[in-house]
């Protein structure tokens, strides 16, 4: 493959071994003037290292933004407003993240004047698919460089042989071969590779980042509240805070009380299997809390469908399509399900587990009067239910007359 003529490109850029050796190999291979841009997600690492690494390689125009609002704002929430889950379990804490990434990129590929966009996603992950299909949906003739699909640099080696060659600093921690891979942000945190790629074999502790085990949890029970509107939380403990500030105090409580840890075998979009620990803490919570609210305020066909649907959306989302009609469409749908999904929802916490012990809400349909055991003086006339139960019957039993019985067919 004949490699594109680029002028400047802009580099999703972390300031670790990868991306530097990316930026400096981008200089040479293609000739051109480099961009970085890294982005605070919520990863928990310095930021200003990357910008003076990026200085040090000559690198001229350099953004380091702080995103965690619009993370957890337009990426994070929208999302949790459909209680997300791949495959039953996955809460899709790097999935989308790349979205916002790659939207960043092309707005400053813009604002700089570059012709090309670059990431350092392998050939054989999901990310690529990600970063990729968002950078064509946003701007269609920009031109893309996924080193890892085009360089010779297959392990860790070569990657440090040219690191030394081009004087590229590799601290000592990086010169031997890191026991698993992580990627992190507000949302959660991801460990794979390595010692984590049989699947037979429990994760060791020294996998897990963000949360104590919950073996050694407190043995008491943590309370909190949690306020929805429109489907998305606004305050905790009575506290009205931002999004990413309330994400990350959450994120402490789970942490303390080894909330929010999970081992998975999933199936890549690219399609292998692949093993993961991930730890999300705050989000584990916050998926508890949600349910729980809707679950008083959300009519029962409109939860169904909205529960329904939510295997597409998730599916949608982990393949890289967020920047598509479908998944806009459904958003327009879930958020529509959201106008009356307000109101508190009290949880304990206790060694990994969030348990609802109470909820309330302005736009309950639970109904006391209705549900009552007791006399409900009027409010439901159980005779109504004969006329219900045989009108459901009735297919049932034309079936059944016909030789049908038991629902054969």
């Amino acid at each position: 493959m004949t490699a594109p003529h680029v002028k400047k490109v802009v580099l999703a850029y972390s300031g670790g071994l990868d991306t530097s050796v990316i930026l400096r190999w981008l200089q040479k291979a293609y000739h051109c003037e480099v961009v970085t841009f890294t982005a605070d997600l919520g990863q928990g690492e310095e930021l200003e290292p990357a910008r003076k690494k990026a200085e040090m390689f000559g690198v001229k125009e350099i953004f380091v933004e702080d995103l965690r609002e619009t993370f957890v704002k337009d990426f994070v929430f929208p999302m949790f407003r459909a209680n997300t889950l791949y495959e039953g379990q996955y809460l899709l804490g790097t999935s989308i993240a790349r979205p916002l990434i790659a939207q960043r990129q092309i707005e400053i590929a813009q604002q700089v004047g570059a012709d090309a966009v670059a990431h350092g996603a392998t050939g054989k992950g999901n990310d690529q698919v990600r970063f990729e299909l968002a950078y064509y949906a946003l701007k269609p003739d920009i031109k893309v460089i996924a080193p890892w699909r085009e360089w010779d640099l297959t392990s860790r080696t070569k990657l440090l042989a040219f690191a030394e060659e081009n004087q590229i600093p590799v601290t000592k921690d990086k010169r031997g071969e890191a026991p698993f891979s992580v990627d992190a942000n507000l949302l959660h945190s991801s460990s794979e590779g390595k010692i984590l790629e049989d699947p037979a074999l429990a994760p060791d502790e020294i996998v897990f980042q963000r949360t104590v085990s919950p073996e050694n949890a407190p043995d008491r029970a943590t309370e909190i509240t949690i306020d929805f509107k429109n489907g998305d939380p606004v305050a905790l403990n009575g506290e009205t805070l931002s999004p990413a500030t309330l994400l990350t105090r959450l994120n402490a409580l789970g942490r303390d009380n080894g909330i929010g840890r999970l081992d998975l075998v999933e199936n890549r979009f690219v399609g292998m299997k692949s093993r993961g620990i991930y730890e999300t803490p705050g989000g584990t919570i916050l998926l508890a809390a949600h349910r729980s609210i809707e679950s008083i305020t959300l009519d029962r066909e409109a939860m169904h469908l909205k529960d329904s649907l939510m295997p597409r959306y998730a599916e949608i989302i982990y393949n890289g399509f967020w920047f598509s009609p479908e998944r806009r469409m459904l958003q327009a749908l879930i958020d529509a399900s959201q106008q009356s999904v307000e109101g508190r929802v009290r949880l304990k916490l206790y060694k990994g587990n969030v348990i609802c012990v109470g909820r309330e809400s302005p736009t309950s349909l639970y109904d006391t009067r209705v549900v009552t055991f007791e006399d409900d003086a009027g409010a439901y006339n159980q005779v109504d239910a004969q006329g219900f139960i045989r009108l459901n019957a009735l297919r049932l039993r034309l079936g059944g007359q016909v030789g049908r019985k038991g629902g054969r067919l």
